[in-house]
Order: C-alpha cells, then structure tokens, then sequence
C-alpha cells in the first residue's frame, strides 16, 4: 500500500514537472503582459505565475480530464483580478512599466485583451470568467485593440453642451 502512493506520488511530481516545463513560459509571458511588467523586472507576474502554478498542483489528482493549462490560466486571471480590484479600486490604475506596449490599458483592459488574443479565449468564456456580459468583452477588447494599434490618437473632444452650436 505505501509502495502504491509512493509510485503515484512520484508519478504526480514528474506529469506536474513536466507541464510546468511546457507551460510556465507562456503563463509567465501572459503574466507579464496583464501586469505590464518588463521582462527583466517582472516580480508581480512571476508572484501571480508561483500562486496559479501552486493552485494547478494542489488540484493537480483532482483535474480528471481537465486541461491543467486552463486551470492555470484561469486562476492567474480571477487571482490578477481579484488582487488588482483590492490593491487599486474597481480595476483601477497599476502602475504598470511605461515601456510595455499595454501600460496605456486599464488592468480590465489589459485582462480581456490577454485572454481574447493572446489565450484565445472565447468571448463568451471570457464574459463568464470574468462575470461580465458577452458585449462588455466585445466592447473593452475592440477598445484595447484600438488603444494598443494607434496609442498616439487623441479622442474626439466632447462638446460642453451639444445642443449649443459654436458660432
């Protein structure tokens, strides 16, 4: 009996070191972008990657079937948002590295952009994930798209009062 759970204690730690082989760089790059970090200085992305890749092995026999990568990326998405809604308001401002390409992002901005594009997640799975309407998504992913695509363009001025034309 002790010799069984130690075969599949030690089966456990080599099928979990292997997926941390050939996932922990894409969760740390996706990290990185949702905490807009650079890539030399990056302890917030890798604090986030630590927690999902801790959380993935404790669900690790649990799992059945499941992608571990999902279940990984998930968790780094709900933990970056729930830490960034306590540290910072309602999704407020991080102060992200002024040289990363979405550091112009809100960090619910930054958080769909990640998952839509470079996760590939759905966009109803993202509004699930993210307990929000499938339209918000679509809205503050084309919102992020046009921010990171053309950072220089000023917004359209919005008139004092609409109803009063300039003469």
């Amino acid at each position: 009996m002790r010799d069984r759970h130690l075969a599949r204690g030690a089966r456990r730690a080599r099928e979990f070191e292997a997926f941390v082989a050939g996932a922990a760089g894409r969760l740390l790059h996706a990290a990185m972008l949702l905490t807009a970090e650079a890539p030399d200085a990056n302890p917030r992305a890798r604090r986030l990657l630590t927690l999902a890749l801790a959380h993935t092995y404790a669900r690790w026999d649990r799992l059945r079937g499941e992608d571990p990568y999902d279940c990984a990326r998930q968790y780094l998405a709900t933990r970056f948002a729930r830490t960034t809604w306590h540290r910072y308001g309602v999704f407020g401002r991080a102060r992200p590295d002024p040289r990363s390409p979405l550091a112009a992002l809100t960090p619910r901005e930054r958080l769909v952009l990640v998952l839509r594009l470079y996760e590939g997640v759905a966009e109803e799975q993202t509004a699930a994930l993210l307990g929000l309407p499938a339209e918000r998504v679509h809205t503050l992913c084309d919102r992020a798209t046009a921010t990171v695509l053309h950072p220089g363009r000023p917004t359209a001025p919005r008139a004092a009062n609409p109803e009063v034309s300039p003469s």
